[in-house]
């Protein structure tokens, strides 16, 4: 299916509210779950699903969800994650990807990485205009949300909700090599303590050129989410990558956990 076609699923509000709902957990969701979350039968639900599946949207695989194994466990049931492809439609057509790659790798070859970070600083508190820096957390996530991060809260860096958005090993590793930038909130090999709140994102908006230039682009996103949400207020934005999700988590800043 042309992207186009795929994107125009997503036009019926149950498909796309069933959907989202899978996306938002970043996990395996069953049948009765979704249908649940959407309000719908679960014969209703598993319709719409399974569209979404064809359509690519989503992967589907099947698991006993009761947590048993062996005789009298049940059977296996069908569950869903969003898929990893990237769909997009631009009218005319564009194509700012190779833009971006070709850009990407002679700042890379030409050693600009400082620059880099430096303007993407500056367009981050440019988003933020003359407003505070972020007020906690909460705020944070609202501010990440809107521009297409998918923050999730978790009680520590060990806690719950697993990755399950695009990435991989490869980003994460290669995010480790943007730790060695000097700037505002780089403490990067801190380690958060056991059960202190951490937002992370399972969506990189910059995923397709992160994954070709990992430190680059890694520490460019870190240094725009420094400008955008303040280096010297309650939250700080630090890099921690880990497969699936943003090379970037936010935290309460070390002057404000006291």
């Amino acid at each position: 299916m042309k992207d186009i076609d795929v994107i125009a699923v997503l036009q019926d509000p149950v498909r796309r509210h069933l959907y989202e709902y899978v996306a938002a957990q970043g996990r395996e969701v069953g049948r009765n779950e979704a249908a649940e979350a959407a309000g719908v039968a679960r014969t209703l639900a598993a319709h719409h699903l399974d569209r979404l599946t064809e359509a690519g949207l989503l992967e589907s695989g099947s698991r006993r969800l009761t947590g048993r194994s062996g005789p009298g466990a049940g059977r296996p049931a069908k569950v869903y994650t969003r898929a990893q492809v990237e769909r997009s439609v631009s009218l005319p057509a564009r194509d700012y990807r190779t833009a971006a790659e070709l850009l990407a790798e002679v700042a890379e070859q030409a050693g600009l990485d400082a620059g880099l970070c430096a303007a993407a600083r500056r367009r981050g508190e440019a988003l933020r205009g003359s407003g505070a820096p972020c007020g906690g957390l909460e705020e944070a996530m609202e501010v990440l949300a809107a521009r297409g991060y998918e923050p999730h809260l978790e009680g520590g860096l060990g806690g719950s909700g697993g990755p399950g958005g695009p990435g991989g090993s490869g980003v994460a590793e290669g995010a480790a090599g943007a730790v060695g930038a000097s700037g505002p909130g780089r403490e990067a090999a801190a380690t958060a303590q056991e059960g202190v709140p951490v937002v992370r994102m399972r969506n990189c908006p910059f995923h397709a050129v992160a994954e070709r230039f990992p430190p680059l682009v890694c520490g460019m996103n870190l240094a725009l989410l420094e400008g955008l949400l303040g280096v010297d207020g309650p939250v700080r934005a630090r890099m921690d990558a880990r497969p699936g999700e943003c090379c970037v988590v936010v935290e309460a800043s070390k002057s404000n956990a006291d």
